[in-house]
Parts: structure tokens; sequence; C-alpha cells
């Protein structure tokens, strides 16, 4: 049974840096695209950025270019987002999802298995 998890999120001030993990278990994280998303309250689920199976990584979302970034430890069978310079638009629900074969899409319904998420809160 394949399980992701995800951990790292936090209160930060603007500025300020997080990296989260998603630890994945019953599955092998280099086998398929891994995503990250968020979803702020009354917004809808969004693409954050994506790592495929032969390290091609795709940044969703224009705002966090620059400013975040996406790695993959398969030792460790972990993907990260390393989260710099945050701004209190980046507060969310941060999750993780594996896709059902190995391209990454940039659609949540592309995703088959999810993670339970993680809360990033910045402060001004």
């Amino acid at each position: 049974q394949v399980q992701l998890v995800e951990s790292g999120g936090g209160s930060v001030q603007a500025g300020g840096s997080l990296r989260l993990s998603c630890v994945a278990s019953g599955y092998t994280v280099s086998s398929n695209c891994v995503g990250w998303f968020r979803q702020a309250p009354g917004k809808e689920r969004e693409g954050v950025a994506s790592i495929d199976t032969i390290v091609i990584i795709t940044y969703w979302t224009d705002s966090v270019k620059g400013r975040f970034a996406i790695s993959r430890d398969n030792a460790k069978n972990t993907v990260y987002l390393q989260m710099n310079s945050l701004k209190p638009d980046d507060t969310a629900m941060y999750y993780c999802a594996v896709t059902r074969g190995g391209r990454c899409y940039r659609a949540p319904y592309e995703y088959g298995t999810w993670g339970q998420g993680t809360q990033v809160t910045v402060s001004s």
C-alpha cells in the first residue's frame, strides 16, 4: 500500500525558509512523478512543483520560481521542497502526491495518491 507522509511545515515570518519532506512507503519515489501542491483557504488546489523519474523538474507556479526548489533523495525515498524567501501568499496546506504514470502534470486529478498535508503559515 502506497503511503505519503509530509512534514516540515510551520509558522515563519516573511523572508524565512522551510523545507518540506515527503516520505514514501510501499513505493519507490523514483518510479513515478512526485508533485507538490498547495491549497489556501477558499482557493483551488494548485500545482507548485514536480519531479519526474529522470529528474526533470517543473515549477508550475510562477510566483515560486527562484524561491522554491524540489529535490529527491532516492536512498531516503523522500522528495523535498525547499522554500526560501517565503511570503504571506505562500500560506497554505502543502501536499505531495504521486501520478499514476511517469509523466508529471499540473492538474491535481492526474495524481492518484496523496499525503495528508502539512500546514505552512507565513506572517508579514
